[in-house]
This record gives C-alpha cells, sequence and structure tokens, in this order.
C-alpha cells in the first residue's frame, strides 16, 4: 500500500477585519501538469496524480513531490474557500 500525503495550507483573516464571519481556504495540490515534451515540440505529462512533499513543511524539500521530482508549481492547485458564520442567534425573551 503507498503512503499518501496531501499538502494543505490555511490563510488566517487579518487582524483588523471586524467582520463577523471567517473565510478559510484550504489549497490542495493535484495531478502534475509539467510538459514533458516541450522541448522537442510535443505533450507528454509524467501521471503524477497527486502532489506529495518530499520535505516537512517550511524546508525546501517541500516544494519538491517525492513521486515526480517536479515543483510543487507544476501541480493543478485547488482551493477550498470555507465561510464560517459566527453569528448568534437573536433572543427572544418574553415578559
Amino acid at each position: 500500500m503507498r503512503k499518501r500525503q496531501v499538502v494543505l495550507r490555511r490563510e488566517e483573516p487579518s487582524r483588523n477585519s471586524t467582520a463577523s464571519s471567517v473565510t478559510v481556504r484550504s489549497v490542495r495540490y493535484a495531478e502534475c501538469q509539467k510538459n514533458h515534451a516541450a522541448g522537442v515540440g510535443g505533450y507528454a505529462v509524467d501521471g503524477c496524480r497527486e502532489f506529495m512533499a518530499s520535505g516537512e513543511e517550511g524546508t525546501t524539500a517541500a516544494l519538491t513531490c517525492a513521486a515526480c521530482g517536479c515543483h510543487r508549481s507544476f501541480h493543478r492547485r485547488e482551493v477550498d474557500t470555507e465561510v464560517v458564520c459566527e453569528c448568534s442567534s437573536p433572543s427572544s425573551t418574553a415578559t
């Protein structure tokens, strides 16, 4: 069985935001799109289906795919955006 590693990156909201909702973005890197035959005028991809970091987060090795050896920028980027509302329901007080 092959070990699978997914790279996610979260963007935290800015400190000067006064809105009551928070936007969370998760970034995932999918299949490699590097054209290995560009030098000869053709088109050929290596078939790497998902980015797997070669090293720990924060190192230069984390930007290289362990499966195909390409830089992370050659992999298709998928951004999932989630808006979390910190809303409170109006309190109903009976008198």
